[in-house]
């Protein structure tokens, strides 16, 4: 077992669990879709972020170190595809237009998160300070990749719950578009966290 377990834990409740893109992104679709039609984005998130975890631990955290230029390239795309987000979502139909907007899939959601700020730099934290290199190496990489995965699991899960709730008040389109505004927004302040 890790010996930081408890901390290592406490981090990825609070990384993941705090509103950011992925969490934000999940109550949007919950609510203008519903939680079926939200699985694949749910699924994206999960694998996607444990697989840029895994990647980030096994090697890619030394690139940043010696290219940091690279890091910093992509947060810039990330930021770039919040703002299409952003976009996309206060634009979206109301459930009384013909067409609505389709929710993201899973390939979008899973090529997201290695674009996507919040999570590398949670990735780039989580592997400097709970991984050591030596003989726990193995060991303490599979538990800091294993904890990502089920709080990926929780917190998207729990966000799109959120989204669904919301769901139940809104009696009108104007609650709609207000609630996609209100998500675009926050989705919007997140770019703010990344460069202050």
């Amino acid at each position: 077992m890790h010996p930081e377990i408890l901390s290592l834990s406490l981090f990825m409740f609070v990384t993941s669990c705090s509103p950011g893109p992925n969490n934000i992104v999940a109550s949007h679709s919950g609510f203008n879709h519903g939680i079926k039609k939200t699985i694949p984005l749910m699924l994206g998130v999960i694998f996607g972020f444990t697989t840029m975890i895994t990647i980030v631990n096994f090697g890619l955290i030394n690139i940043f170190k010696l290219y940091p230029i690279i890091q910093k390239t992509l947060i810039f795309t990330g930021t770039v595809f919040l703002i299409y987000l952003a976009y996309r979502i206060s634009f979206s139909k109301t459930s009384t237009q013909e067409k609505s907007l389709n929710p993201v899939s899973f390939t979008e959601t899973f090529m997201y998160q290695f674009l996507n700020p919040k999570g590398v730099i949670v990735a780039i934290i989580s592997v400097s300070t709970y991984v050591e290199v030596g003989n726990n190496f193995l060991n303490y990489s599979l538990w800091v990749i294993g904890v990502a995965f089920v709080f990926a699991i929780i917190s998207i899960i729990f966000w799109v719950l959120i989204g669904k709730f919301m769901r139940k008040f809104a009696t009108n389109d104007k609650f709609i578009k207000l609630f996609n505004y209100a998500m675009s927004l926050l989705l919007l302040s997140c770019i703010t966290t990344f460069y202050l």
